[in-house]
Formats: structure tokens, sequence, C-alpha cells
């Protein structure tokens, strides 16, 4: 980790070692944890959502779906996760989709050649180095295999697709790295069909898939995972978008650009007039990305567009800024916007012998694309870090775990006991579920003690717990319980 990023971690107060208390929460309350766990010969990289999870999960995409497909007018599609070779050979992914690997030399333990490098070195590596650049700064650091502290090979570049055979002839096919694709090859079919208008917005949300060297830190880095990409299809001479640009034109942007050292607040018209941001257009959709970010719950201080240079910016990308939130592992990256140009649909075109252009009004142009990928299982987990509270109860000296989720998405809103299991108490606390679980994610419970039942439902993140009492037979009343301070009232 960089120096001004572990101080910045410490400033909020958050510890590394979270991960691993997340992940064990995440585990025990039903949230994520590895799939096939049962067999030896599970493979790294893989999750299973349990119910909380799901709930969880499903509330980011209703928001993003809200909050930017929605509130954009744009078009969702839901393409197929395995694409036919021709897909791969256009988009450069069978080429270029790489990353560097490098092997002990004794036990065979194979590593990322950047990530490890950044571990040792504690400094920043590019993606995109040659092998031998990789070779030079392994050894410049005497860096050694982090398994048996032996002497590593030679770096080599690793491509990440998943391929595999269709039919019983074995066609060659492959499992989709990223969803987008699907978008970017259906674009004549949408274009002839849906009166479409420059710039428009067509998104799909789905699992996408990378054979990843060495996954690692729980959600962050997995092998199968689930994308909400956003494509914007442009013309590259008419990017300024006056209507929709005056509603953010004072917004602030949280901007890390390429040259310098700390985030600046910049209003996204001052981003645009100082060629910050390269146009409007862009401007906007980054301005709706942020927002959403802040609804949900993330603080604007903990957030930045962070602008990549040439060594770390995609194959295809002509302008890019990685959207980071930081958390107890540091800075993290949620969400890739890049500017495509018109790569894909050029590359498409050539490889298909179809056309890829659009009348725009009386001009016929191959659209750019202005794209948002967001990682849905990372901005998950990511809430879960900052919602992750430990403290000591001051009446019993016990230790409470809590997860503070924004009540708009906590898996359950609210959850409703009896005090006992007699005397009417069930079905009276059952009557106040059935009037609550049309309007909220409600959760009726009647395991256990009262004391158990509130600290399982502050690991889950339950905002608000309703206690059905023998004072509720008498005057109707209940027990309002808040998660984050404890307090308790009538109602």
């Amino acid at each position: 980790m960089k120096k001004e990023e572990a101080e910045a971690v410490k400033k909020i107060g958050v510890e590394k070692s979270l991960l691993d208390e997340i992940s064990n929460l995440a585990a025990r309350r039903g949230f994520f944890f590895p799939s096939c766990e049962v067999y030896s010969d599970a493979n790294a990289g893989f999750y299973d959502y349990g119910p909380f999870g799901v709930l969880l999960k499903n509330k980011i995409i209703e928001q993003w779906r809200e909050q930017l497909v929605k509130k954009d007018g744009m078009l969702e599609i839901d393409g197929c996760q395995i694409m036919s070779k021709s897909v791969f050979e256009a988009s450069g992914h069978l080429t270029s989709f790489s990353d560097p690997l490098v092997q002990c030399e004794k036990c065979k333990f194979i590593s990322r050649a950047d990530k490890l490098i950044e571990e040792k070195a504690k400094k920043s590596v590019p993606e995109k180095l040659e092998p031998k650049e990789y070779d030079n700064l392994i050894e410049k650091h005497k860096i050694k295999c982090p398994k048996c502290d032996s002497k590593l090979g030679k770096t080599r570049r690793w491509n990440m697709m998943f391929g595999l055979g269709i039919g019983a002839e074995g066609k060659e096919g492959y499992l989709r790295p990223e969803t987008c694709q699907s978008i970017f090859v259906d674009w004549p079919r949408l274009a002839a069909t849906m009166r479409i208008k420059l710039p428009v917005g067509i998104c799909q949300i789905g699992k996408a898939f990378r054979n990843e060297i060495s996954p690692r830190q729980s959600l962050l880095r997995t092998r199968e995972f689930t994308q909400a990409e956003i494509e914007v299809f442009f013309n590259p001479k008419k990017t300024q978008i006056k209507e929709k640009f005056k509603e953010i034109e004072n917004y602030s942007l949280q901007l890390l650009p390429e040259k310098k050292k700390e985030i600046m607040a910049v209003k996204a018209k001052e981003a645009v007039s100082k060629k910050i941001i390269s146009n409007e257009l862009l401007a906007y959709y980054l301005s709706l990305l942020q927002r959403f970010y802040e609804n949900i719950g993330f603080r604007k201080e903990n957030m930045r567009f962070r602008e990549l240079g040439n060594e770390e910016r995609a194959f295809y990308a002509k302008e890019a800024w990685d959207f980071e939130v930081l958390t107890s592992s540091g800075w993290v990256e949620l969400v890739a916007c890049n500017n495509r140009g018109d790569y894909d649909l050029g590359g498409h075109a050539k490889k298909s012998c179809k056309n890829f252009e659009f009348m725009d009004e009386n001009e016929k142009v191959l659209p750019w694309i202005f794209e948002l990928s967001m990682g849905i299982d990372r901005t998950l987990y990511c809430l879960m870090d900052k919602a992750f509270k430990k403290e000591k109860v001051e009446k019993t000296g016990e230790e409470r775990i809590l997860m503070q989720f924004p009540a708009k998405i906590a898996p359950i809103q609210i959850a409703i006991f009896p005090l006992v299991n007699k005397d009417r108490l069930p079905e009276i606390a059952l009557s106040i579920y059935n009037q609550l679980e049309d309007k909220f994610e409600a959760l009726y419970d009647n395991a256990g003690s009262i004391g158990k039942m509130y600290r399982r439902q502050d690991e889950i993140g339950t905002p608000f717990c309703i206690t059905v009492d023998y004072q509720s037979k008498e005057d109707k009343t209940v027990t309002l319980r808040n998660r984050d301070d404890m307090s308790q009232k009538r109602i």
C-alpha cells in the first residue's frame, strides 16, 4: 500500500485484517462463502451467495437501475454468456487480454508478477509492462517465491479467457470476460429496431468470467463475477449535451488526474472547461456514477476518479478513469470508465463484414463508446467493509458486531419478534409482520432469547427491530429498537 493510502486508511480507523473478519461474518450469516466448499478440490475464485447476500446484491442492482438506467432512459439487454471465437478475435481479447505470470522454479507456485512486486516493494506497478521489465523489478527488489522463498522463473503473459468446446463437434467458443461484447455485436439490430437517437446508453447486467492467475481478497478478485455495464453510444463530433449537463454542471467530482498527487474536488463544468475531463458527455456520466455511490452509502471524501496513464489503460481505451473507494485494504477499483472510441464497433464491422454505421440526423457515423463497467460483487464487498463495526456494549461489557447498512439497501429493513413463544405473543408478532412485509424487507424470528435475536440482526445489518411483549396485549404498543445506538422506544 502506498504511503498516502496507508495514512488515509489510518485516518478513517480501518485495518487490513478486517477482510478476514468480514469474510467470516459473510459465511456465518449467509452473505457469501466459497463455492463447493465441502470438497477438497474446490477451485479458488468462485463464491456462492446466501439469502442475505442475494438480498443485498439485488438492492444494489435495483438502485443501479433506478439511479442510472431509468434516470437516463437507457436500454437494457440480456446477452449470452458463451460467445463465438470470432467475437473475441475482433475484440482483441484472444491476443491482448492477459496478465503477467511468474512461477517458482522449485515448488511451481504461480503468482501474478505485478501484484507480487506491489506487495513486496510497496509500490504501484502497471499491468502492461513487458515481461523483461517485471523480471528486472523482481531482481531489483530481491523478490522470491511467497510460498517457499525460492528463486522465481521468467515472467510470461497469461491469457485470461475461459475457452470451451461447443456441441458434439467441440466448436471453439469462450465464456465472455466482460458483458459489453453482447451490446457491441447487437448494435446493428438495436439501432434498426429501437428508434435510437444518439447519444444513447445501452446496458446489461450479468456474469463474466476471467481465468485469473491468483484470485484473492475474497470478492475483490474472483474468476466468476457479476458486472453491470453501461455503454454510451455517441457521435464524437457532438459531445455537448446541454440539457443533461445543466443538471450536473455544479456537481463536485472527486478527481485524481494522472499527474496529480492529491484528490481535487472539481465542479463538472470546471473539469470540462479546464480539459481535466475531455467533454460534457463524459463528465455527465461520471457525475451520475458518483451520485449513485453516494446514494447507496459511500462517503464522498472516500471516493475518487483516478485517471489512468498509457501504461495502465486497457488496450482499447482512449481516455480512462477508474472509480475507486477507500477500504480497509486501501483504494479499490469498483468501476472502469473508458472512452473506447470506435475500437469495438470498428473491429466487429471489419471482422463480420457487416455495417455498424448509424445515421445521426443527416450524417452517417460510426459511433464512439463511453463505458461504465461496474463490479457488483466488489461494490457489495466494499459496502460490507464500510458498514462493519465492532464495539463494546457499555452496560454488559460484551462485544457486539454490527453492519451499519443504509436502510434503503439493508438486506432486512425490519425484524419482528415475540418476547416469548407463548400467551399469543407470536400471533400478534406475525400479524404485524404480515402488515409490514409488503412495504419493507421484513423478517419474523422467534428462535432464541431476545438478546440473541438482536445480535443476529445486528450482524445482518437490520436497522430496526420490533418486539411484541405483554404490554402489547394491553395497549397495542410495541418496542422499536434502533440498531446503531440500541435505543428503544414504545410506539
